[in-house]
């Protein structure tokens, strides 16, 4: 039986590493034709390129940075130029920075995370919903976090955020009630991606110690997840997920 999801346009931001580029491959193998965008552009040629081979009939690149109106609103013409639909959107693209008490935390991190998780999903959806078909499954996927639900010390602003992308996510189902699309979030715990290097500025051994004495989700079993919720049939909306490790208690 052919895949539900084969052939339909699917948008994943923040697609050239971690859990998108992940998203990339699993959608690609079932059939779905891809819009993927990132900041780094190169990284995302490669993983289009690799989502063509492992079966996306189509596997398109931009560069899109969702703390930028303006990036948005270009990737978006951008889209507009290859499909007037987008049957799924996976917003994706987000990131903690710094691990400080609020007390030295900074300007610039707290911006950061504020604009790539909450701010830029919000302005995805205004960007891509008049581009979503009603009454035919399309589905918004908000990729969260366990964070947004349990708050950690020294995590306050990046809690924040995905709190409050979990709270767009709900008012946004309301929103959207009685159209036919979809809207849910799916909020990993602890997962071995870039994240650690990212929020460590770089600092490979500090990224490391986070994973110590734990089996953490990996970036395909998020992915897995993502493929499984936006499959459904059109009358089923998944509106939430939690996804943690089976030997892991951290949240974050």
């Amino acid at each position: 039986m052919a895949s539900r999801l084969a052939n339909s346009w699917v948008l994943i931001t923040g697609a050239s590493s971690g859990f998108g580029e992940a998203a990339a491959r699993a959608f690609a193998a079932e059939g779905a034709r891809l819009l993927l965008g990132a900041r780094r552009l190169e990284r995302l040629e490669r993983v289009a390129a690799d989502a063509r081979s492992a079966g996306a009939p189509e596997a398109h690149a931009h560069v899109l940075d969702v703390g930028s109106t303006e990036s948005v609103e270009t990737f978006v013409r951008w889209v507009r130029g290859r499909t007037e639909r987008v049957d799924v959107l996976v917003n994706n693209a987000g990131g903690a920075h710094g691990l400080e008490p609020v007390t030295e935390g900074r300007d610039s991190d707290w911006e950061a995370m504020v604009q790539s998780n909450l701010l830029g999903a919000a302005r995805m959806c205004r960007a891509v919903l008049p581009l979503m078909p009603r009454d035919a499954g399309a589905t918004v996927l908000n990729i969260g976090s366990i964070a947004g639900r349990t708050p950690y010390e020294n995590g306050a602003l990046y809690c924040a955020a995905k709190a409050g992308e979990l709270a767009l996510t709900r008012a946004l189902r309301l929103e959207l009630c009685g159209t036919g699309i979809r809207v849910a979030t799916l909020d990993p715990g602890l997962a071995e991606t870039e994240f650690s290097m990212v929020r460590f500025k770089g600092d490979a051994d500090r990224a490391k110690k986070v994973y110590e004495g734990t089996h953490p989700l990996r970036p395909d079993d998020v992915a897995e997840a993502m493929v499984w919720i936006a499959s459904r049939p059109p009358h089923v909306c998944i509106d939430e997920m939690v996804i943690k490790p089976a030997r892991c208690l951290k949240n974050r």
